[in-house]
């Protein structure tokens, strides 16, 4: 990069932190550093809210995923809406009335302290090896592309996420996430409207192009239980998982209880729901439209620009050699045909639009094959060689195709992504730990400082644990699947627990606890035979519905063995304050 984008870079990230840390310093108790001062508006709390979700993988894989896949992840986020109406007339409510530092002291107060305990654990080892995750996949491919040391790169978006968390709690990663959505979503449509502009055909031939590739593949409504992302699946299964995200996962939910009232932490909700989906459009759209640019312009045989440089200077050199020239080849060929395609678009000759299009799918294909072989030789060259390269795709085209100082805006972009889900993540991991764990069964009586003081440790515990996790992480098929697999194995069986509280009312701690177990033993029974078979029964579905089904089996068991033990569970506590 040049010494411009260097200097937005940093510029960029030490303004952040060193404006959380300014805008919050100062005397706090254990109240204010876990709520903030519960004085944040509407605006504020939306903002806050997409931000927490809105990673470092939103803006490094999202781009990748419609490059490879098209616009058909969109319907994941279809359920995203109504589960926010659903949250903000049903689990809002009751926890302004409860007064809640985390939404796991609604269970003890419906169920027992086990339950309560069981569900915060639960939270905890998910999140916390999200949070690795969070801190890793920009590390991986920030630290290839910059020719950073990997573990370097950990530890410095590491250890700015903990400055600013660690010095001023709640506040200072509400305040701080206000920034870096101005800095995510400005540097992502300037750099949208850039590729634009690039284009060498007019923006209508741009969408016939990635029309006709099948990229702009917004909604299936076929009921494939085995396909990830369909229409039915966002509405049923991905709504399951908002429920429970946003509904009981501790670094959402307290984003919106720092509300000054309900009224302003449900219109944040709302504003979340409202806009997270035009969002996560104008990302994909963008990693679309860097496609249609690599249809007239050669792309890179291997994205991975260091996998391609350690294989020029290996042994295989000459094998690549003679497969790069084949894949350029097939590119020539192909954009003949593209700009063929154009033609029979003008001229409205649908036979000839539909053979064109078959040409191209061939010359793909063969491209894709290409790509393939070189992979292979990567694996010959070097058996531990990454060799998928979905997630750089958009950065590549940054680095080789931006001008001087967006290249360091977009870099800014990631680093500031990385940091917003981190902070919320350290932030609520450290609340859990403390309110629900430390507080509540281990320390009991001591002084507010003393609680404020261990807060800020289990933060920077958190912090540094997942340091650790991201140095030793390895990379899955795509970043931002891999945060949602690893959600989903645990999310369905929380976000069930919480709905019998809600709504079966003659369930109590004994009989949600048996059946939170049993649920999460099948929830991983069924994700490690996926693709196989259990007990001879063919196992083959989308992970997303790994939360309906943990959910479900939740409230199932729960009924079924409710009655069996009578006599035996506590006697549920006083409803009537939150219901």
């Amino acid at each position: 990069m040049s010494s411009l984008d260097w200097i937005v870079l940093f510029g960029t990230l030490i303004t952040i932190v060193g404006y959380g840390v300014y805008k919050t310093y100062g005397a706090m108790d254990m109240d204010s550093y876990i709520r903030g001062k519960g004085d944040m508006n509407w605006w504020t709390i939306g903002l806050s809210i997409m931000a927490t979700q809105a990673s470092a993988i939103t803006f490094l894989s999202t781009p990748g995923q419609a490059y490879e896949d098209g616009m058909r992840f969109i319907q994941f986020y279809f359920g995203l809406p109504l589960a926010m109406i659903i949250l903000s007339v049903t689990f809002l409510p009751i926890y302004y009335k409860l007064k809640v530092y985390t939404a796991y002291e609604f269970l003890e107060n419906r169920f027992d302290l086990k339950t309560r305990t069981l569900a915060a654990l639960l939270f905890l080892v998910q999140r916390g090896l999200a949070a690795g995750i969070t801190i890793y996949a920009p590390a991986i491919i920030l630290s290839t592309l910059l020719g950073w040391n990997l573990t370097f790169t950990n530890i410095f978006i590491g250890v700015l996420v903990i400055i600013y968390t660690v010095s001023g709690g709640t506040r200072a990663v509400s305040i701080t996430q206000k920034q870096q959505m101005a800095v995510m979503m400005g540097g992502m449509v300037l750099a949208g409207i850039l590729v634009i502009q690039m284009l060498p055909v007019k923006f209508t031939d741009a969408l016939h192009v990635a029309g006709k590739m099948d990229k702009l593949n917004i909604v299936n409504f076929e009921l494939n239980l085995s396909d990830r992302y369909n229409f039915w699946s966002g509405m049923t299964a991905a709504l399951f998982l908002f429920l429970s995200y946003f509904g009981t996962d501790q670094s959402q939910v307290q984003r919106y209880l720092t509300g000054s009232s309900l009224k302003q932490s449900r219109m944040g909700l709302m504003m979340n729901g409202l806009l997270k989906v035009p969002m996560q459009f104008v990302i994909l759209f963008i990693g679309v439209m860097v496609f249609v640019f690599y249809q007239f312009f050669q792309p890179p045989v291997v994205f991975n620009k260091v996998q391609v440089e350690a294989l020029e200077n290996s042994a295989y050199k000459q094998d690549f050699m003679l497969l790069e020239e084949e894949f350029t080849a097939s590119f020539n060929e192909k954009n003949q045909e593209i700009m063929g395609l154009l033609q029979a678009v003008e001229q409205e000759e649908s036979s000839a639009i539909e053979s064109a299009r078959q040409r191209i799918k061939a010359q793909a294909e063969r491209q894709e094959n290409v790509r393939s072989e070189v992979k292979a030789l990567m694996l010959k060259n070097n058996p531990d060689a990454e060799t998928r390269d979905t997630d750089y795709v958009f950065m590549r085209f940054v680095m080789d195709y931006l001008p001087k100082g967006i290249v360091g805006l977009l870099f800014a972009v990631i680093f500031s992504a990385a940091m917003s889900s981190t902070a919320s993540e350290l932030n609520a991991l450290g609340s859990t730990s403390l309110i629900d764990i430390y507080k509540r069964s281990l320390v009991k009586k001591k002084s507010q400082y003393h609680y404020l003081i261990s807060s800020k440790v289990l933060t920077a515990f958190w912090g540094i644990f997942a340091i650790l996790f991201a140095t030793y992480a390895t990379l899955f098929e795509n970043l931002i699947q891999a945060v949602n697999l690893l959600g989903s194995l645990f999310y369905g069986t929380i976000l069930g627990i919480f709905i019998v509280g809600f709504y079966m009312k003659w369930v109590r701690g004994h009989a949600v606890f048996i059946a939170a177990f049993i649920a999460e033993a099948i929830i991983l029974l069924i994700h490690f035979n996926n693709g196989g078979s259990l007990l001879g029964v063919e196992i083959d579905i989308g992970y997303l519905w790994y939360n309906a089904i943990g959910c479900i089996t939740v409230m199932l068991f729960s009924a079924l063995i409710q009655p069996i033990l009578p006599g035996k569970s506590p006697e549920p506590r006083v409803l009537d304050e939150y219901e």
